[in-house]
């Protein structure tokens, strides 16, 4: 008999199904799809339906369902991160806090709720639903890269703004299993970092980055040694940390502060408004920092892994400009992609990372 596994990522931003049948995706898709709302952050009650409908089959045929990530956890580092930073924090805490309490710390019930509208007829029971089950966020992102590639054995690199406490992780993957090496934590992140120069340039977070990455070959990389000065230690086999001072996004409602704008001599662009030669600039100098720590990290991976693969996943694993350079000058023999490296694609690594956990095959 074989075993149905669904995937569900969804209340941040790309919400995703992914249905996974003895080991194998049957089918997967983001709810922006059907809803027709770039990032879609609600329920996936469309993508799951498609899900269930490609199998020719209902929810009450599902074995196990699996969140891609730990809410709990999550609120955790929320709670850690505003008590470090007290006073400063308690705006954004006041903001944050109705929606965490109305929805997200009871996401279980939430997504409970939600699946039994999804039972035949819609007259079935909480009792009558699988197995709720939650992975870590970067696992999803692990899994996600590694199962589904052409590899027996490889290191796995996942790089995103933040999970439940991880910023960026390695992992081994051999066979059936994902082993984790490293991670480094937030509030240092290399996908805030980008997201906060996405802000500061007057694009959108999240959705916005493709934007920056695609205005630095009109730039010169001019603000390098400042960023690198004053911004961001990095070193030598890639692990780095920022100099909070001049970000926002751990306390307040934006990315960047007061600082942050007079290291780079004035305020954010306002959306909309035109774009010089100076966010050409810092474009190009940021996607060029970007690069060199993606391609450093990568460099110590191979060096303590011993590994000739490399799988990636993570929202940082969509700038495929730093891509390219790892593949053209880092020191793997190849590397696979994770196609939806965002959160989207958790919702597949979720499943598979059930599936070779229990070693269900």
């Amino acid at each position: 008999m074989s075993t149905k596994i669904l995937g569900i990522s969804a209340y941040y931003h790309d919400s995703a199904a992914a249905l996974v049948v003895d080991g194998e995706i049957v089918a997967a898709a983001q709810e922006e799809r059907f809803s027709r709302k770039k990032h879609d952050a609600g329920f996936p009650a469309h993508a799951v339906a498609y899900c269930l409908k490609e199998a020719g089959i209902g929810l009450d045929e599902i074995d196990y369902v699996v969140f891609y990530d730990k809410p709990l956890i999550k609120f955790e580092r929320l709670l850690e991160t505003y008590l470090a930073f007290v006073p400063a924090g308690f705006k954004s805490f006041l903001a944050s806090m109705p929606i965490w309490l109305k929805d997200k710390l009871f996401l279980k019930t939430t997504l409970k709720k939600e699946l039994v509208k999804l039972l035949v007829n819609g007259s079935g029971k909480e009792s009558d639903l699988p197995p709720l089950l939650f992975s870590a966020h970067h696992k999803s992102h692990a899994a996600s890269a590694f199962f589904p590639s052409p590899y027996e054995n490889a290191a796995v690199l996942c790089l995103d703004g933040v999970g439940e406490w991880a910023t960026s992780s390695v992992w081994r993957g051999d066979g059936n299993t994902l082993e984790a090496q490293w991670e480094i934590d937030f509030p240092h992140s290399l996908g805030l970092l980008y997201s906060a120069f996405t802000y500061y340039t007057g694009f959108r977070v999240n959705s916005g980055e493709y934007k920056l990455m695609g205005l630095a070959p009109y730039g010169e990389p001019s603000y390098v040694d400042l960023i690198l000065d004053k911004l961001l230690d990095v070193k030598a086999d890639g692990s780095f940390r920022l100099d909070m001072r001049y970000f926002n996004y751990a306390t307040g409602l934006t990315m960047t502060n007061r600082k942050f704008d007079e290291l780079f001599g004035g305020p954010a662009r306002k959306a909309e408004s035109d774009i010089t030669q100076r966010e050409m600039d810092i474009a190009r100098s940021i996607q060029v920092v970007t690069e060199e720590v993606v391609l450093k990290i990568a460099r110590n991976i191979h060096q303590e892994l011993g590994l000739d693969y490399l799988c990636l996943a993570g929202g940082v694993a969509l700038n495929c400009v730093s891509n390219g350079r790892m593949l053209r000058e880092g020191p793997f023999r190849d590397i696979w992609i994770q196609p939806a490296a965002g959160d989207a694609g958790g919702a597949v690594g979720a499943a598979l990372s059930v599936w070779h956990e229990y070693e269900l095959d």
